[in-house]
């Protein structure tokens, strides 16, 4: 008699699963290459007639000319038909379709995401990229800082062990995971060769925020220090043995290791004189700057949106993505700089700074700055106390 209990406990939770009539099974997939979601949905093995359901219940709601290769979806079918659909681009951007009866209801997922002010203080021992890990951010805001300095600092080259970068940044974060950051409100980096650099970030009566540093005077130059954001130097500028031709011969540039894809940016304002392939040069993007400069770009996989002969280009503007094309040994860019017709070091020029803020904003300048600096020394105030211990005990 004792074991009258547990067979009834058992009988009781066995009768739901006796009882069921539901049968539930549960398609991972993604987009494969070439493929539309239509052609998803048909090579999952999904029904014609629920593929046109699908369909039907996110027009007006899915654009499906932004389906891209590597998207999920998941069709959660229940007695072999489909009982919910969800489509997955992003961690903030999800559709789904539901059965309501004998329909199909489509709708994007509303995703609740909120905006922080966050202090991010990296130690750089490698590389940014591996300072962005150890401080446990993601390592974008490599990205962001490189996009802040990028009138001062190549974060390739400059960078050495032991330098410091602080920013106060926005984080766009959702259930506690940062989905990506937004703009830098300061920054500061402190570095063996570069020395220090802070900037702050303040919206001009117009609208247009920009860069500053803390007395007035501009972050920006004229020209960038690199094409890329985060590149390594290949070959340097200057006499070389070429890797194709095999003789000594003058390298009139400078080459950047990247990816086929990486985008390249202007360096600065100008008119683009050549978007075309020049045969050795590959794909080339040249453009024409003021006080005779002109920048050239080769080995390109393809040029930016609207970058034609005659077009204007504005600095930090993507005129198009690194490639392989040419006489090339491998995916890299080919950066070239001339002054006067004549071809320059791109590594070793010093170019002027953007007119400084306007007097007249300069008190309102410096009175948000104040606010902003002290929340971005605040980690170093904090770590300068800790690192030099308790203080004098007062006498009694």
């Amino acid at each position: 008699m004792r074991f009258a209990p547990l067979l009834c406990l058992a009988a009781l939770l066995a009768a739901p699963l006796a009882s069921a009539s539901s049968r539930y099974e549960v398609r991972n997939r993604r987009i494969e290459p070439r493929q539309t979601l239509a052609q998803a949905l048909h090579t999952a093995a999904l029904p014609d007639a629920q593929v046109e359901a699908v369909i039907s219940a996110l027009e007006g709601v899915f654009d499906f000319r932004k389906s891209r290769v590597g998207d999920q979806f998941r069709l959660v079918m229940r007695n072999g038909e489909l009982d919910f659909f969800d489509y997955r681009q992003s961690t903030v951007d999800e559709w789904q379709v539901r059965r309501d009866g004998e329909k199909y209801v489509g709708s994007k997922r509303t995703i609740e995401v909120e905006k922080q002010v966050a202090l991010v203080t990296l130690e750089i021992s490698t590389s940014l990229y591996e300072a962005a890990l150890a401080a446990g951010e993601d390592p974008g805001i490599g990205m962001v800082l490189a996009d802040v300095f990028a009138w001062d600092i190549d974060f390739y080259r400059d960078t050495r062990k032991g330098d410091r970068a602080r920013a106060l940044v926005e984080k766009f974060v959702s259930k506690g995971r940062v989905l990506r950051y937004g703009e830098v409100l300061a920054a500061a980096y402190d570095g063996g060769l570069v020395g220090t650099k802070r900037v702050f970030r303040y919206a001009l009566p117009d609208g247009q925020a920009t860069y500053f540093q803390e007395d007035g005077s501009s972050a920006r130059k004229t020209f960038l220090k690199s094409p890329l954001k985060y590149a390594h130097v290949t070959s340097g500028f200057g006499s070389r043995l070429h890797p194709v031709l095999k003789y000594l011969k003058n390298h009139n540039g400078v080459d950047y290791g990247a990816p086929i894809g990486t985008p390249v940016w202007a360096v600065a304002d100008g008119t683009v004189t050549t978007a075309a392939h020049t045969g050795a040069g590959g794909n080339t993007v040249c453009v024409r700057h003021t006080n005779g400069f002109e920048t050239c770009y080769l080995h390109l996989s393809k040029f930016g949106a609207g970058v034609r002969a005659g077009s204007r280009v504005s600095q930090k503007q993507v005129i198009a993505y690194s490639g392989n094309t040419g006489r090339s040994t491998g995916p890299h860019l080919h950066f070239a700089l001339k002054r006067g017709g004549q071809f320059v070091n791109p590594l070793n020029q010093k170019f002027p700074r953007a007119d400084p803020l306007a007097k007249a904003l300069l008190p309102d300048y410096l009175s948000k700055v104040q606010v902003l600096a002290s929340q971005l020394d605040s980690v170093s105030v904090a770590a300068s106390a800790a690192s030099a211990g308790p203080g004098p005990r007062a006498a009694p």
